[in-house]
């Protein structure tokens, strides 16, 4: 269970850096723009759907 949270942050973080965010400022942006999606569903659209993560990212830089 926490080799698997590691691997989400992992990419993640991986997929938010190449937005102009990192990890914490993306998840901090996430909470403040209330966006409610957990780590596993991130990981899962960073990796599948990488346009989709950077509309979910340009939310969460608004948000900051």
């Amino acid at each position: 269970k926490r080799d698997f949270r590691s691997l989400w942050i992992t990419r993640i973080n991986a997929a938010s850096r190449l937005n102009g965010l990192s990890y914490s400022k993306f998840i901090f942006g996430l909470k403040k723009a209330d966006i409610q999606i957990d780590r596993k569903v991130l990981a899962d659209i960073a990796v599948t759907d990488p346009a989709g993560f950077t509309q979910i990212a340009t939310l969460a830089k608004a948000g900051i």
